[in-house]
């Protein structure tokens, strides 16, 4: 995986479910990821745009989960914010080649059936079990 926004996501979603009783503010997650709340605000919009989080703006406002932890499954969220294959690009091989014109179709192969390996290993698991693995 070639980019932290999975990781993110899912630290938001965690802090959310472990302070369900109150709204959380952008500031305080990007306290909690040592990051800008810009990169917070960002995939705050994503999470409230795919149903996972509400947010209210303003002086009192915050973010909260928009449903039950148990119900969100991590494969599923991981396809929500990962948008390019977790092998990365592949390369621009010389088409004269006899394996070269062949070699990304190839890996489009491979790289699918490993992007759906970890969907479906990241699917056992729901928010809920992983924020149940903290303190």
């Amino acid at each position: 995986m070639n980019n932290l926004r999975f990781a993110t996501a899912i630290h938001i979603l965690v802090l959310l479910d472990k302070n369900r009783n109150e709204l959380i503010t952008s500031d305080f997650i990007a306290g909690s990821l040592n990051v800008h709340p810009v990169v917070v605000r960002r995939e705050i919009k994503v999470l409230r745009e795919a149903g996972y989080i509400e947010s209210k703006k303003g002086k009192e406002g915050g973010c909260a989960l928009a449903m039950e932890a148990n119900k969100i499954l991590l494969g599923d969220l991981y396809k929500l914010v990962n948008k390019e294959n977790m092998l990365g690009r592949k390369n621009r091989p010389n088409p004269d080649c006899a394996i070269g014109r062949q070699m990304n179709d190839k890996l489009d192969v491979l790289f699918n059936k490993a992007e759906e390996g970890l969907v479906a290993l990241l699917n056992k698991q729901s928010l809920k079990d992983f924020s149940d693995s903290f303190e």
